[in-house]
């Protein structure tokens, strides 16, 4: 992709901004610090504590998590994506 549908990309994201990464995993104790290991690889400053979210399924057997970061670029978050989609405790990234 050229450099001016990366801008465009970036532009219709609000990029840089505020960004809420969605991730549906095995609720599994490791999920939230494997998760929180990834990002942190990507964006400076990303606190799990703060920045991530959790809500369990009605049945327990998975997780959801909301992990909130500031995004630079359609770019990073490609990069996040594919490192957290690769993961076997991860089901599902929006």
């Amino acid at each position: 992709m050229n450099t001016t549908n990366n801008q465009q990309i970036d532009e219709l994201l609000n990029l840089p901004g505020t960004f809420h990464i969605k991730i549906m995993g095995f609720n599994d104790p490791e999920l939230i610090n494997e998760v929180s290991a990834i990002i942190s690889v990507h964006v400076n400053n990303f606190n799990p504590e703060g920045d991530i979210s959790v809500k369990p399924s009605s049945k327990g057997n998975y997780v959801a998590l909301t992990a909130t970061i500031w995004a630079e670029s359609k770019a990073q978050l490609d990069e996040i994506y594919s490192a957290l989609n690769k993961h076997s405790l991860v089901k599902m990234t929006l």
